[in-house]
């Protein structure tokens, strides 16, 4: 699979004035649950009214959705309020009734996208289809292994395809749901820069008080969409009601964000960021060369405990480095996120510069 212009062919021919809007309940729970929904959203920004028909659990007993009686929910709402609808699909069969009920967009979760096995067998079932696939990035930050799920639908033919940004799982207590990894979202802009990439702020947070916040960075990021989930009475909606919004916030949300502009060719904006840029380039220069001197002590250290014979990690040291750290960080305007992040590559690679030291 290459990068092509017609991979946003699809989205194009919307011809928006705004980022792409996929919003509605996390799961369909009655008819009129999902069509009082749909009428609050109609005649706003959103494109796509999305509602989980079957919804992945991580464990049994917890509410799985209403299933296939939930697709007539959703053909109610594009006869009613003419708007398009979306759901996600799990396997071959979730395809077929879909495709039974006219649904006009399919999003594949990221505990599908994880399973090559799972992607071959919905791609087979999607074979030619017109419809639009959009798919999550799977559970752990593996960018080939979303790609790859990408890759199959585009093998069998789907031509209108996308990808939904969701964020990945940690077993790290953090502030979001799902640590976002800005970083590798970034490398799949890179990549494939004409495939349509949307975000999904309900997931990465896990807070609606959030949700404002990281649909902005999405969208100063180029992101070109956005999956918010949506119900009436979020408080007791019957899965992940914490991160779901009223249609009312939403509406408030989507006027509040600011779409910038990609570039700017006045002569002062480009002079003035080129200079900002070489101050980056001159630090980054001064952070790797502060690196390589930090790991010439590490390597001191691992011939003294070599002669010595002492373990390489001392928990109670790392512990200590990593309070301070943080609370220095705290102070220079770094978020605890970015300095446990770094920090912790800074100290695997300190041990991996000891152990060779000792191992030798």
């Amino acid at each position: 699979m290459e990068n092509s212009k017609q991979m946003r062919t699809w989205l194009d021919d919307m011809k928006l004035d705004h980022p792409l809007v996929i919003a509605g309940p996390c799961s369909a729970e009655t008819e009129e649950q999902v069509l009082r929904i749909a009428n609050e959203l109609k005649d706003t920004d959103v494109n796509y009214y999305r509602a989980g028909i079957w919804k992945p659990r991580t464990r049994p007993g917890m509410f799985e959705g209403v299933g296939a009686l939930g697709l007539k929910w959703l053909q109610k709402v594009k006869a009613e309020t003419g708007m398009k609808t979306c759901t996600e699909v799990a396997n071959a069969a979730h395809v077929k009734l879909a495709l039974e009920h006219d649904v006009d967009l399919l999003w594949i979760g990221a505990r599908s996208t994880v399973s090559p096995f799972i992607m071959q067998e919905i791609a087979d079932a999607l074979e030619g289809t017109d419809k639009i696939v959009l798919v999550k990035n799977p559970v752990n930050p593996d960018l080939a292994l979303w790609l790859g799920g990408i890759e199959r639908l585009y093998t069998a033919g789907i031509k209108n395809l996308g990808a939904i940004h969701r964020g990945f799982s940690t077993y790290e207590k953090t502030k979001y749901r799902n640590i976002p990894e800005w970083q590798l979202a970034i490398e799949f802009q890179n990549k494939f820069p004409d495939l349509p990439l949307i975000n999904d702020p309900s997931h990465i947070t896990g807070n609606r008080e959030m949700i404002f916040d990281v649909s902005q960075t999405a969208l100063d990021l180029n992101f070109d969409g956005l999956m918010i989930e949506t119900h009436f009475d979020p408080d007791n909606a019957w899965s992940d009601a914490a991160q779901q919004v009223t249609p009312a916030k939403l509406i408030q949300i989507m006027r509040d964000l600011k779409i910038r502009k990609e570039s700017d060719t006045e002569a002062g904006y480009n002079a003035e960021l080129s200079n900002l840029r070489a101050q980056i380039d001159v630090l980054d220069s001064q952070l790797i060369e502060m690196l390589g001197k930090r790991m010439k002590i590490s390597d001191a250290i691992g011939a003294l405990k070599k002669q010595k014979n002492v373990a390489v990690l001392q928990s109670n040291r790392w512990n200590a480095i990593l309070g301070n750290m943080i609370l220095e960080g705290e102070a220079k305007g770094l978020s605890e996120e970015f300095v446990l992040k770094m920090f912790k590559a800074i100290h695997q690679e300190s041990i991996n510069h000891q152990e060779k030291i000792i191992n030798s």
